[in-house]
């Protein structure tokens, strides 16, 4: 069976960058076992909140019921209220426990992450998803709770987007998309001005180089917000993200009527501003 997890990095009590990682993990890692407090229901929506044990745990499941009602509402602004009703997060009781979770794979690999989502099965085609949930880290706890909240706005819309989102979907532009809705709007660094729009390319790479360009995805899905609203934003993932999708390029032609070179171009005026 495959597996499909999306994972937050965040390093301290900062969010330099979110890379998402798609890719398999054997039925083990997925599996929830632990007890469960008592399903919070927010804005329609049933949360259940899971602790697989550790000193922690509670704590921060608590702590992320009471920042369930923001983040949702968040969300809902964004993509609308037609995603998943139930919702099931999981306080992993141990760092061995969430590198499962996460897929495996050294400890280094996973030692700034906060939280991973996971789905058992997603069929983009009839818009299911079965098995997803958000899988925190033991480290979560020593969050601030404005870093917690971003971090689980951001799980939540990777949750409620996930069925209208390809394996193969440009991943800058679903983290972008996900910081807009996610992170509070803040004036972008005096940094060069980007000679090429995000790639994934960029998000591979190491590093500070890697941090920059999590938060070039993010300034770009800022831009077309504020350039070409928010309607336009949301649009341009379901068609460049989407089962199906064209390249980024036609997607952009589709949904902004501007070609690459503009879009670019006003892309960097709108940084220089």
């Amino acid at each position: 069976m495959a597996f499909v997890f999306v994972a937050e990095l965040v390093a301290a009590a900062a969010l330099p960058a979110h890379p998402i990682r798609d890719g398999s993990a054997p039925p083990s890692a997925v599996r929830v076992d632990g007890t469960g407090l008592t399903p919070v229901v927010v804005g329609g929506r049933t949360v259940r909140l899971i602790g697989l044990g550790g000193a922690d745990s509670e704590r921060l499941l608590s702590r992320v019921a009471a920042n369930l009602g923001p983040a949702i509402d968040a969300v809902s602004a964004f993509w609308g209220t037609g995603w998943p009703h139930e919702i099931s997060v999981v306080a992993a009781g141990s760092d061995e426990q969430f590198r499962t979770a996460a897929g495996g794979g050294p400890a280094s690999q996973w030692v700034d992450i906060a939280a991973v989502t996971v789905a058992e099965h997603v069929d983009t085609a009839h818009r299911t998803a079965a098995g997803q949930r958000i899988v925190f880290a033991p480290g979560a706890a020593a969050m601030s709770q404005s870093a917690l909240r971003i971090v689980l706005t951001h799980e939540l819309f990777h949750y409620a987007a996930r069925v209208d989102t390809a394996l193969d979907a440009p991943r800058w532009l679903t983290e972008g998309v996900a910081d807009f809705v996610a992170r509070p709007a803040t004036a972008p660094p005096a940094e060069p001005l980007p000679r090429a729009l995000p790639s994934d390319a960029d998000l591979d790479t190491a590093g500070p180089q890697r941090s920059l360009a999590y938060d070039r995805a993010w300034w770009f899905a800022r831009f077309v917000a504020e350039a070409y609203g928010t309607t336009a934003l949301r649009g341009l993932y379901l068609i460049a993200c989407g089962a199906g999708h064209p390249d980024f390029a036609t997607a952009a032609r589709t949904v902004l009527d501007t070609d690459a070179a503009g879009l670019l171009a006003r892309w960097q005026g709108w940084l220089a501003d």
